[in-house]
C-alpha cells in the first residue's frame, strides 16, 4: 500500500462577493478534486486544537499525526530541524522574517511581511551582514528560505509574546512588539537591523529596480526542540516529505522522514507544482508514504490577492493532483488524502481555527462516499456530516482505516 498526502497550504477560504459568495475552491476549475469528491469519503476536519494559535505548524503537526497540545514547544524549532541546525536544550529558536516597515505620520507599520518575497540569494548576503555584525556566542543567525530564517538565542528567555508579520499587514507595529523577560534584548537587535539593512547594496538595487526593500527584521514563533516519535513508530510506515517551506521540512523531519528537495520550488504562486508531482511519484518507489505540501494558496491568501489564490488552486489541482493521480496506479494500491491545514480567508489575510474539507481515498474502496458530494469544496464537505473533532487522528484513519 501506498500513501501520499497532497496538501494545499490555506485553500480554505470564506465566501467572497467577488466571487458570487462563492469559496476560491467552490470557484476555482478543480476537475481533478471535484471528480476524486464523487468516489471518496469527504468531510470536515479541525486542525486546530481549542485555545491554540491557527499557524501553519500547529495545523500541519495535527495533519502529520501528531498531536500539538502535547509536543508542540514553538514553530522555529521545526524549522532549525530543516536547516540543520541542532538545539541544545538551553537553546531557544525564532523565526526571523525580513520585512518592510512604512513610516507614516511618526508611525511604523507592516508594509510587507515577505519584504516583497525576496529572493534566496539575496537573503543570504543580508543574513550573514546581520549574523557578521549582531552575531556572537550568543544570537546566531542563519539563512533560510525567501524572506523566512532564523535567529537562535543560546541560553535565551521563553517566556515571551509575539505576533506573526503576516497577521499585521498594513497594522502599525507599536502594539505587536516582543512582550516578556528579555524582550528588550530581541527589540535591540530589531531596532540594530534597521540601522544596518538601511544602506545595504541589496537594498540598495532593489529599490533602483523597484523592488521592495528588506528594511527589518521580525522575531516570532519562538521555542526549544520537541520531542515527537518517528511516523515509523507512530504508523509503521517510512516515507519522504516535499516542501519549499522549512516548517514543513523540520516536521518531516523529526518524523523520520527524508526531505525531498525540487529545483525550482518557491514557495509561491510560481512554484515548480508538477516537479514536486513528480519528485513524489518517484519516492515512492522506494517508500510507503509522502506528504507533498504546496505554499501558494496560502501566500497568495496572506497578501489578499483573490486572483492569484484561485490560481493557484487550479495550479494544484491539474498540476499536483492531476500528475499523481495518473501516475499512481502503476502501484497497485494506494491511498490520497486531499487537505489544507487550515483556513486563509483572502478577506482576513490571515489563518482562521475553522474545520478544513478533507479528502480520502483508497483505491480499493474503502473510504466510499457518506452522500452524493457536488465536488470538493468547504460546503460539500459540511454537507457530508462527517467532523473529526481531534485532527491529528485523521493521519491515524488514513493509513489504518480506524474510526469508522
Amino acid at each position: 500500500m501506498k500513501y501520499i498526502v497532497l496538501l494545499g497550504d490555506g485553500m480554505a477560504d470564506e465566501p467572497v462577493a467577488e466571487l458570487d459568495s462563492r469559496t476560491p475552491l467552490q470557484a476555482a476549475h478543480t476537475p481533478r478534486m471535484d471528480a476524486l469528491a464523487g468516489v471518496a469519503e469527504l468531510g470536515l476536519v479541525e486542525t486546530i486544537p481549542a485555545g491554540m494559535h491557527p499557524g501553519s505548524d500547529v495545523a500541519n503537526l495535527s495533519v502529520f499525526g501528531y498531536d500539538p497540545a502535547t509536543c508542540y514547544s514553538g514553530r522555529s524549532p521545526l524549522e532549525a530541524a530543516s536547516m540543520g541546525v541542532e538545539l541544545a536544550p538551553e537553546d531557544v529558536a525564532f523565526r526571523l522574517n525580513l520585512v518592510h516597515l512604512q513610516a507614516h505620520y511618526g508611525k511604523l507599520y507592516m508594509a510587507d511581511f515577505s519584504a516583497g518575497h525576496i529572493s534566496t540569494d539575496e537573503a543570504r548576503e543580508l543574513i550573514e551582514t546581520l549574523q557578521a555584525e549582531l552575531g556572537d556566542e550568543e544570537f546566531r543567525f542563519t539563512t533560510g528560505v525567501s524572506y523566512r530564517h532564523l535567529l537562535v538565542w543560546k541560553g535565551g528567555k521563553d517566556q515571551l509574546s509575539f505576533t506573526p508579520p503576516h497577521d499585521i499587514t498594513h497594522q502599525g507595529i507599536e502594539e505587536h512588539l516582543p512582550k516578556g523577560e528579555g524582550a528588550d534584548r530581541l527589540m535591540a537587535l530589531m531596532n540594530a537591523s534597521q540601522l544596518i539593512l538601511h544602506n545595504h547594496p541589496v537594498n540598495e538595487r532593489r529599490v533602483r529596480l523597484g523592488l521592495t526593500s528588506a528594511n527589518s527584521i521580525w522575531l516570532w514563533g519562538h521555542g526549544r526542540a520537541p520531542k515527537m516519535e518517528t511516523m515509523q513508530e507512530k504508523f509503521g510506515v517510512s516515507g519522504a516529505v516535499i516542501s519549499a517551506v522549512d516548517l514543513i521540512n523540520g516536521i518531516g523531519i523529526y518524523a523520520g522522514l527524508d526531505v525531498i528537495k525540487v529545483p525550482g520550488a518557491t514557495g509561491y504562486i510560481d512554484t515548480n507544482y508538477r516537479g514536486k508531482a513528480e519528485a513524489a511519484l518517484e519516492a515512492l518507489k522506494t517508500r510507503d508514504f509522502v506528504y507533498l505540501h504546496v505554499e501558494a494558496p496560502d501566500e497568495a491568501a496572506h497578501a489578499g490577492n483573490l486572483d492569484d489564490k484561485v490560481r493557484a488552486i487550479e495550479s494544484f489541482d491539474e498540476l499536483v493532483v492531476g500528475t499523481v493521480l495518473d501516475g499512481l496506479p502503476a502501484f497497485g494500491d494506494y491511498r490520497v488524502l486531499i487537505l489544507p491545514d487550515h483556513p486563509t480567508p483572502v478577506a482576513r489575510m490571515t489563518h482562521t481555527s475553522d474545520p478544513v474539507p478533507y479528502l480520502l481515498f483508497d483505491s480499493a474502496g474503502a473510504f466510499p462516499p457518506r452522500r452524493p458530494a457536488k465536488g470538493y469544496s468547504e460546503e460539500a464537505a459540511a454537507e457530508s456530516g462527517i467532523l473529526l473533532p481531534e485532527g491529528h487522528r485523521l493521519m491515524e484513519r488514513f493509513i489504518s482505516r480506524s474510526l469508522v
